[in-house]
């Protein structure tokens, strides 16, 4: 499971660029897959957003610029302003997933606390953290304030992060003021002691201080800001600027104010000026300015511009701007030194910098012996999307007479799910998804009384059922049924997989499948499972939709299928046999149903932890777990939970759906050789999206499954 790093900050700049430098340039030297993602980013004017084009630029990192940003910081806030949360969500954790799927590290720089005061809020950041499963690098701010104001601010700040159940992985305090640096790294040292939530041994806080060299801007960010054109000095741009010095006295006055490396400010009609500066610049008894802007846009006077030519080497950059003098002071107020790509002698002074008072490598070794935690369900649902995605499967909806599956093969396609067939009256599905503003054109569209291979099919469909007094007549007439008739394209190979029951019931949808592309090898039923995608975890339920009453034999065949179809999707599966009681402590039928099943499952699944009988609470607590069951592999830790009948499972998943807003993506049915899935009647659009890139997935897995024709198994 691809791990995520989350720089986040409550303040303006405090330097979380610098953080980020270091944590890549650590993290790239044990791993070539190491992403970036900045959730709400504004692109620059000229390219990418600032951070996005040093860190992909500086390590050569694998991703496209546009990968690196979700949403721009002015439509996160839009969305924000318009109540649109889960929206934003989904945007981030899609970009999210598509970096993980081929990474093993993703670095992410929170969009709060950003000059430019759009995009997430601190709080929203510390949200996304949590939805995506993240380790966080809290990054405080040291500048203007005390020892024991840094050392405050920083516990203040993991206490917050703590609350929200975030991992803590380090806390930079960043710019720290030089002459108090050593005080203050005392301070920090032991200002985390005693917060609820730390892992052991504590995470680590860094004291990293305030160096002039990367927080002073250059010429070139001066000339950027004030939209300046270059007059001389065009090769000294990156010489830095300190303190603005406005020159509106005489010389004589003026030279007493200069200081080294200041940006010297002057209306363009002072010559005076211009040559005191150059002076003052040539000369070893004075501090050296780093240059000069001329202001008012005003031509230099002729005689200074045929004096200065006659120079061989301007020694210090000179810029005019349109402005005044008074809003050019203003516009410099704002002005914010960001680290470039092109500046390498800064960037390796940066990195110089943080590798000197930060221990990022100590950092990477913890993350890669981390224990894998459990996925978020915001994340898991998105690892869905993205790995249907690469997988280039064929899904067929025979269900075309309903708006909603229109609707959602339209967003199917659009996303590069899956690619759609769909069965039904080919004018009305044309002429309906016209109407609703639908693109189906990439789509197939088939009516099956009318499809080319109908007689094919049927003969078919005639030879696997024959046996069971099934005529080739009749045959016709089932293949008439867009279900069966679906579920023949998949047996056939046309499609990967069917998404069937917006309409239908499930026994319906089942039934076709189990005549003739029947069970995988190893199982005799059909069986489902819901994800339940919680917002710090995804538990598998099974089953809820099929079997009313399983036996302890397929109770235990539910399991193994359950535990196997987590494994498939990346949940580690730890098996949790619920009944009313725990351990031995109950008696009756239904409790020694379970206890048998129990037995059945640990024979079948060697190497899965199973518990059972085990109550809910038990299973999923693990306070109560200590209690009820210790020192068992489940008990608290459950991923995989086996209801002991459909009344139980149905009711619970719809009751934990309810009571916690968990997404439920399924039924998923399990146990069958080529993958069809059901919907409830009361789908969403989003519902059946979901389930066709579950389905899709299961088509991959299944080509690497061992199976036999249908008609062997007949």
């Amino acid at each position: 499971m691809t791990k995520t790093l989350y720089v986040l900050s409550a303040e303006p700049q405090c330097g979380k660029t610098l953080i980020c430098l270091g944590l890549v340039s650590a993290l790239t030297s044990r791993t070539a897959k190491v992403a970036f993602l900045r959730p709400a980013a504004e692109p620059a004017a000229d390219g990418p957003d600032p951070d996005i084009r040093l860190i992909l630029e500086q390590f050569g990192l694998d991703q496209a610029p546009d990968s690196a940003f979700a949403i721009s910081a002015e439509q996160a806030a839009r969305l924000v302003a318009s109540g649109s949360r889960d929206e934003l969500f989904e945007t981030v954790a899609a970009a999210h997933a598509a970096l993980a799927a081929g990474h093993e590290v993703v670095v992410c720089e929170s969009g709060s606390a950003s000059p430019g005061g759009e995009g997430l809020t601190f709080e929203l950041d510390l949200e996304l953290a949590k939805a995506l499963g993240a380790m966080v690098v809290a990054v405080v701010s040291g500048r203007g304030k005390t020892a024991a104001q840094t050392a405050d601010a920083a516990r203040m700040a993991a206490s917050t992060i703590l609350r929200q159940g975030l991992a803590l992985a380090a806390v930079a305090v960043n710019r720290v003021e030089a002459e108090l640096s050593a005080q203050a790294a005392g301070l920090l040292a032991g200002c985390l002691a005693g917060l609820p939530g730390l892992p052991d041994p504590l995470p680590p806080v860094w004291t990293i201080p305030e160096d002039e060299r990367l927080s002073r801007p250059s010429m070139a960010e001066v000339a950027r800001r004030l939209e300046a054109e270059i007059l001389w000095g065009g090769d000294r741009l990156d010489v830095q600027v300190g303190e603005t010095v406005v020159a509106a006295m005489s010389v004589g006055n003026f030279l007493n104010y200069v200081r080294p490396g200041c940006l010297v400010v002057t209306p363009g009609d002072r010559a005076d000026i211009i040559l005191a500066v150059l002076a003052a610049r040539a000369s070893g008894a004075f501090p050296h300015p780093a240059g000069l802007a001329l202001t008012g846009g005003l031509d230099v006077a002729p005689s200074i511009v045929r004096l200065l030519s006659g120079w061989s080497d301007i020694p210090l950059p000179v810029i005019r701007t349109g402005m005044p003098t008074s809003p050019t002071l203003h516009r410099l107020e704002g002005l914010v030194s960001r680290l470039d790509p092109g500046q390498q002698g800064r960037v390796q002074a940066a990195l110089g910098h943080f590798e000197a008072h930060a221990d990022a490598g100590g950092l990477a070794q913890r993350m890669a012996a981390a224990t894998e935690e459990a996925m978020p369900g915001l994340v898991f649902e998105q690892s869905v999307i993205a790995r249907a995605k690469s997988l280039g499967k064929t899904i067929v909806f025979p269900e075309g007479g309903e708006d909603r599956v229109l609707m959602a093969a339209d967003q199917v396609m659009s996303r590069g799910i899956a690619r759609v067939v769909i069965l039904g009256d080919v004018e009305d599905m044309t002429r309906r998804a016209a109407v609703m503003g639908l693109d189906l054109t990439q789509a197939t569209l088939f009516d099956p009384a009318a499809h080319p291979d109908r007689e094919a099919f049927a003969a078919t469909l005639f030879e696997l059922r024959k046996g069971k007094g099934l005529t080739l007549e009749a045959a016709r007439e089932l293949l008439l049924d867009k279900t069966y008739f679906g579920t023949m394209l998949v047996y056939k190979g046309v499609a990967d997989g069917m998404v069937s029951g917006a309409t239908t019931t499930t026994a319906d949808t089942i039934r076709p499948a189990l005549q003739f592309i029947r069970t995988r090898p190893g199982f005799s039923m059909v069986s489902s499972v819901f994800f339940m995608c919680l917002a710090d975890r995804v538990l598998v339920y099974g089953d809820c939709a099929v079997n009313p009453d399983p036996t302890a034999e397929e109770l235990a065949e539910i399991a193994a299928a359950s535990a196997d179809t987590a494994a498939r999707f990346g949940i580690p599966p730890r098996v949790a046999m619920l009944s009313y009681s725990t351990g031995a402590s109950g008696k009756g039928p239904d409790v020694e149903k379970v206890r048998q099943a129990v037995a059945l499952a640990r024979a079948r699944l060697p190497d899965i932890p199973v518990e059972g009988p085990i109550q809910y609470d038990a299973a999923v607590d693990p306070v109560t777990a200590a209690e009820k069951m210790p020192g068992s592999l489940v008990a608290g830790r459950a991923t995989v939970f086996i209801f002991p009948d459909l009344d139980t499972g149905n009711v619970t998943y719809k009751a934990v759906q309810r009571a916690t807003g968990a997404a439920a993506m399924g039924p998923v049915l399990q146990g069958l050789k080529k993958p069809v899935n059901d919907l409830s009647r009361g789908c969403t659009v989003r519902d059946i999206v979901y389930t066709a890139a579950v389905t899709a997935i299961q088509a991959g897995e299944a080509e690497d499954a061992p199976s036999q024709t249908a008609k062997e198994a007949s």
